[in-house]
């Protein structure tokens, strides 16, 4: 392989994988590394919003995802100690036709299968298990990439290393900055229930979003509709490591008391014979997100809270923005680098900021979660769809590779009421 316009991804998650695809069909070649044994991804489901899908369905990913995603008809949210729904914000044909792409629900693994999919029927991309980037050395003609296999370490040589090794990344470590993942004293639980054992009216396409006193659920059906997928968030001071804990149905009922949650909602609760359990965590925007010829995307960049449901949204366009930069300068990687950082991290910022403020909105109770619900419905749902046009309307191809959806619709608003999760 040459190293003209050879790039290393560190990393074969949802951003590795998007951001090798993007450059390979920018004319880039592309080596993944990832340290894990076997390529397969764990974890809840994923709502994608127009933002996010059309670049997935410009990078050629629509027939391989049609299969396994469901494009929900609306958002209900409901309140969870009466059941009953406190506003429905449209989605379906209305959010495709208003931001040009589909809004979809679809299970991480499903969308990680697919990508794996791509990749591998790409020419221009490799992809390596069991390694993992360590360190790497900048020089006057890119930079050399030290990784271990096993006992083993070896060199790769290239043009750029992008970083896309999530939360803990080791090579966020490289920057000097003191900055750490912070938990957010909140526990979330998933599980997936096939959809045969959940009652009919669970089934429909809809995400459906209930709000609670320090919690809140939200499910959703993925797999193409043959499966329910339910995430449970409480306030939780005890963090812990991983993304697969394990969770019992008695410790989260006892979260979700029948004098706070209707018999309804804990009903959903008790679908699920186990779950698992993951700490959350954010961190403040980082000072420098690279050095040289190296840059980080996703979780590695920028960890965000799960309540605007955008982590894997705001990968997926650092992605292609990241390989419009590199396109347009691939003689100097180090500037088209920089040129993608300036690009992305006041929007990163400000969808982390929201994502932050969006959790507290969640788990109100008493007159605070009387004054939401009546705001919301005062508000209704076909203006509520609007309070997100500054994300979902974004798009790559600006002069500057911010967006023109960004910079059309304007700053993220002063007080963002979302109700995403």
């Amino acid at each position: 392989m040459t190293t003209s316009r050879n790039i290393v991804v560190a990393g074969a998650g949802i951003g590795g994988l998007t951001t090798a695809l993007a450059l390979a069909a920018r004319g880039f070649r592309v080596s993944v590394l990832e340290q894990a044994a076997v390529l397969e991804e764990a974890g809840a489901g994923i709502q994608l919003s127009p933002n996010a899908t059309r670049i997935l369905i410009d990078l050629g990913l629509g027939e391989l995802l049609k299969p396994v995603v469901v494009a929900p008809d609306a958002l209900v949210v409901r309140s969870a100690g009466s059941a009953r729904p406190i506003v429905t914000m449209p989605l379906g044909g209305i959010a495709a036709t208003r931001f040009g792409a589909p809004y979809w629900v679809v299970h991480r693994a499903d969308l990680h299968a697919a990508l794996v999919k791509a990749a591998r029927a790409n020419p221009d991309i490799e992809i390596a298990l069991r390694t993992k980037v360590e360190d790497f050395a900048a020089h006057s003609y890119g930079l050399t990439i030290l990784a271990r296999r096993g006992a083993d370490i070896i060199e790769e040589y290239a043009i750029a290393l992008i970083g896309a090794d999530g939360l803990w990344s080791t090579l966020r470590g490289r920057l000097d900055d003191r900055e750490q993942p912070v938990f957010r004293k909140r526990t979330a639980w998933r599980a997936l229930v096939p959809a045969g054992n959940v009652p009919h009216g669970l089934r429909e396409p809809v995400v459906q979003l209930w709000l609670g006193r320090n919690t809140h659920l939200v499910h959703y059906p993925v797999s193409g509709g043959a499966a329910i997928n339910l995430v449970a968030i409480a306030r939780n001071f005890h963090e812990q490591g991983g993304w697969s804990g394990a969770g019992s149905r008695r410790d989260l009922l006892a979260r979700f008391p029948p004098w706070t949650w209707s018999r309804r909602a804990r009903a959903i609760l008790k679908l699920p014979d186990q779950w698992q359990t993951w700490s959350l965590y954010d961190m403040p925007p980082l000072r420098r997100w690279g050095e040289g010829p190296m840059t980080l995307v996703g979780d590695a960049a920028h960890p965000m809270l799960p309540f605007l449901a955008q982590g894997a949204a705001m990968a997926i366009e650092d992605a292609a923005v990241l390989a419009d930069c590199l396109a347009r300068s691939p003689g100097d990687a180090p500037l088209a680098l920089r040129a993608y950082e300036q690009a992305r991290r006041s929007r990163t910022a400000a969808v982390q900021r929201a994502a932050r403020h969006n959790g507290s909105i969640y788990h109100r109770a008493g007159a605070e979660a009387f004054a939401r619900n009546l705001g919301m419905r005062m508000l209704g749902g076909r203006r509520l769809i609007g309070r997100y046009a500054w994300i979902y309307d974004w798009r790559t191809g600006e002069p500057d590779g911010s967006g023109a959806g960004l910079s059309h619709v304007g700053a993220e608003p002063d007080r963002v009421e979302t109700v995403r999760t």
